[in-house]
Formats: C-alpha cells, sequence, structure tokens
C-alpha cells in the first residue's frame, strides 16, 4: 500500500484510541470510567443552542466567508478586547474548526521546512505531531527541576538560528499548571525582541483555581496588532464545555490571518454557519455558565486531590487549572502506556499515558466529569496498584479479587 513517508511518521491520537476502546467496552456492558477525554459533563448554553437552532431553522445554512462570520468575528473583537486588553480588528481574525486547526494553519504558515518550534514538556500530545505535518522540527524544553513550569533560561537555551516559533499553553493541558507572570513576560519581551513568533494557546484561558487571576501574554508588550509577535490561540471548546462545537480562533497580524485564510480555503473552505452562530451566542449571550463550570471543576479538582492522598507511592503537583492532573505512577510502573492498559483491562478506567505528553512515568486524569466518576476510578486504581488497599472490590455488579500481587 502506498502510504506516504510523512504520514507514517505522524503518530496515532493517544486519547481518540483510548475513547474509542472505552466506547466499545460501554458498549459491551462493561462499566468503564472515562478519565481520559477532557470533556466537561455540562450542557452547551441555552444561548448557543437557540442561536444554533435559529439558524438551522432559516434554512440559510450556506458557505459562510473562509475566516469567519461577521456576528462572530464581532463577538471575538469584544471578547479580545475584555479578556486581553486589546483592541484588534476584524482583519486579524480567523475563525477555524476548532483550536487544533488554528495551530496547523499557524504552523503551515510560517514554518519552512527544517525550521525549528520549541515546546514546553509536559505538552499537548498533538503539539509535535502539527510540526511535523508542517516539515518543521519539535524542540522539546523539559523542566530539568522535575516540575511542570520550565525556566526562562532553559527555554532560551534551546532557541538557534532556525528556531521560528515557541508554542506556550498555560494553564497547561496535561499538567494543570499555569505559568507565573514573570515567566510569561520574559517570553513575551525575548520573542518580541529576538522576532520570534510566541504562539499563546489560551483555550484554557478562564479555568484556573484558588483565586489565581494571570495576566495574558498581551499584558507585557507595547507592539501594535500588526507588529507584534504574539498569536493568539483561543476557543470555545474548554470555556463553555461546547467541545463538539469545534469552534477555535486566532488573533494575529493582518498579513498572517491573510495567508491562513488562504491555507483554510484550500483544505476546510470555512465553518459550519450553524456552529458559528452557535458560538457567537455562547460569546454574547450570559456568561455565569464560565463561571459555574469553573467551580464545578475546581470542586472536582479538590476531591481528587484528596482521594490521591490516600494513593500510597503516587506524587501529584496539585493542578492550577485546566480539568487534568498529571500524576507521577513511576512506584509502579516507569512505562506508562503498559500501565493504561493495565488499568483499562483490570480496573476499567481510561488513562492517557504521560509518555505522549513528555513525561513518562505519569498518567493523565481528567476529572472534568463527576466527582462520584472521580471518587470511583481512584478507588478502582488503588485496588489494582496498591498493596495496601482491599483486595476486594465491585465494579458495576461483579465482586473482583487481585490475584496478581
Amino acid at each position: 500500500m502506498g502510504i506516504s513517508q510523512l504520514a507514517r511518521s505522524i503518530a496515532e491520537s493517544p486519547t481518540l484510541r483510548l475513547n474509542e476502546e472505552a466506547r466499545l467496552l460501554r458498549e459491551k456492558g462493561e462499566p468503564v470510567i472515562n478519565l481520559g477525554i477532557g470533556e466537561p459533563k455540562n450542557k452547551a448554553p441555552i444561548a448557543a443552542i437557540l442561536q444554533s437552532a435559529a439558524k438551522l431553522s432559516s434554512g440559510d445554512v450556506k458557505y459562510t466567508p473562509t475566516d469567519g462570520t461577521p456576528g462572530l468575528k464581532k463577538a471575538i473583537l469584544r471578547y479580545t478586547e475584555e479578556n486581553y486588553d486589546r483592541s484588534v480588528a476584524p482583519e486579524n481574525v480567523i475563525v477555524s474548526d476548532g483550536a487544533k486547526q488554528c495551530l496547523f494553519n499557524i504552523l503551515y504558515t510560517i514554518c519552512n521546512p527544517q525550521d525549528e518550534v520549541v515546546v514546553l514538556a509536559p505538552y499537548w500530545v498533538s503539539y509535535p505531531e502539527i510540526i511535523k505535518m508542517c516539515l518543521a522540527v519539535p524542540v522539546i524544553v523539559t523542566p530539568e527541576d522535575g516540575s511542570f513550569h520550565p525556566r526562562f533560561e532553559e527555554v532560551v537555551r534551546m532557541v538557534g538560528s532556525s528556531t521560528k516559533a515557541i508554542i506556550l499553553n498555560s494553564p497547561n493541558n496535561p499538567s494543570g499548571a499555569v505559568y507565573s507572570d514573570d515567566f510569561v513576560g520574559q517570553m513575551v519581551e525575548f520573542c518580541e525582541r529576538k522576532g520570534i513568533y510566541l504562539i499563546l494557546d489560551d483555550i484554557y484561558q478562564k479555568l484556573v483555581f484558588d483565586g489565581l487571576r494571570p495576566k495574558p501574554g498581551t499584558a507585557f508588550t507595547g507592539a501594535d496588532a500588526e507588529n507584534t509577535r504574539l498569536i493568539i490561540v483561543n476557543g470555545v471548546a474548554k470555556l463553555y464545555g461546547m467541545t463538539g462545537f469545534r469552534i477555535g480562533w486566532t488573533i494575529a497580524p493582518r498579513e498572517l490571518v491573510r495567508v491562513m485564510t488562504n491555507v483554510q480555503a484550500q483544505t476546510t473552505s470555512c465553518v459550519s454557519p450553524a456552529m458559528q452562530a452557535a458560538a457567537e451566542g455562547a460569546l454574547t449571550g450570559l456568561q455565569n455558565i464560565v463561571e459555574s463550570l469553573r467551580l464545578t471543576i475546581q470542586n472536582n479538582r479538590d476531591v481528587l486531590v484528596q482521594e490521591l492522598r490516600t494513593f500510597n507511592g503516587v506524587h501529584l503537583q496539585k493542578p492550577q487549572g485546566t480539568f487534568y492532573a498529571l500524576v507521577d505512577f513511576r512506584a509502579y510502573s516507569g512505562k506508562s502506556v503498559e500501565l493504561c492498559d493495565f488499568l483499562l483491562k483490570k480496573a476499567l478506567v481510561v488513562t492517557v499515558p504521560g509518555r505522549e505528553f513528555g513525561m513518562e512515568g505519569h498518567l493523565r486524569l481528567s476529572y472534568a466529569g463527576t466527582v462520584k466518576e472521580v471518587q470511583e476510578a481512584v478507588a478502582r486504581m488503588k485496588w489494582a496498584l496498591d498493596p495496601g488497599s482491599a483486595n476486594e472490590i465491585y465494579i458495576g455488579d461483579k465482586k473482583l479479587v487481585r490475584d496478581w500481587m
């Protein structure tokens, strides 16, 4: 079969693979708990549903401008002004099919073959793969102190003449770490001075806990929208729990947006008008859903932390945002893929291997579901791994006995 070398080099998404395995097990009636997917349980905002339904009811569901509908772009401009303290023009905005397409469009637009893009570990699994798809080279920076927060000097050390961009994701998927204002400010100043693009993946921007109020990257630059090296990626998926609507956007200088629009025109043409209407409804409707979701997830985080404290041998750096925790399981196994498969087989719990995030020996646990799911999942994992836990457990209506220790 004639499959290209480039296509063969792109890794399978571990999250989607594990979600598919969980789905098949559920279809067989197995009581699987999925801590793998980053997807809140909330319903989409009613304003989003109503505006999308109105668009569908009109029957006028045709092609839209490639860079987004005027109504949605206007809502994004207001969001940008309110949350970034920056006024930009419609020509600085392009709407795409989710933040993932935003990142592909950006990297395809700015990277030549063999250009380097610096990625901070732990990192979202798709960053290195998207970079490789654009024929560029991912350069990974791993914090030397074992934390999830790199030091400025560690990043600068990996920057060279071929560096085209640095990706900054804070709050961070998979660790939940929030980068300090000092670090973000140093990165912005460095990239503006060196002419390196700083891609700010802000998809979890408002999902922060414990009273944290991190400053946006735009707070650290005096450059205007046309001369900055900052590129902002955001969307409605995590902020409103609207993952299936696939709406993301990019804020960038006009020339970059113009070229990204050409790229998008030759790939997906445009984004669904019904989905754009939903995103516009979410952004312009009542915003109490955002705080409600944030509080729910913070409570879930607190429950997870409490449950893991009774788990012998595991170590957790308390998440400051998102709905993920990157938990150190090296006391049980240094091979995270094998550990994930073991937990799915024995405990019917889906996790994601830390190897895919640049942190081998760790597992990413999503606490975006319910408190009951979090508690039950940790109990099952303890039963499967921790010799100090009870030897028997009920999973669903079946009583299981641990016989592998």
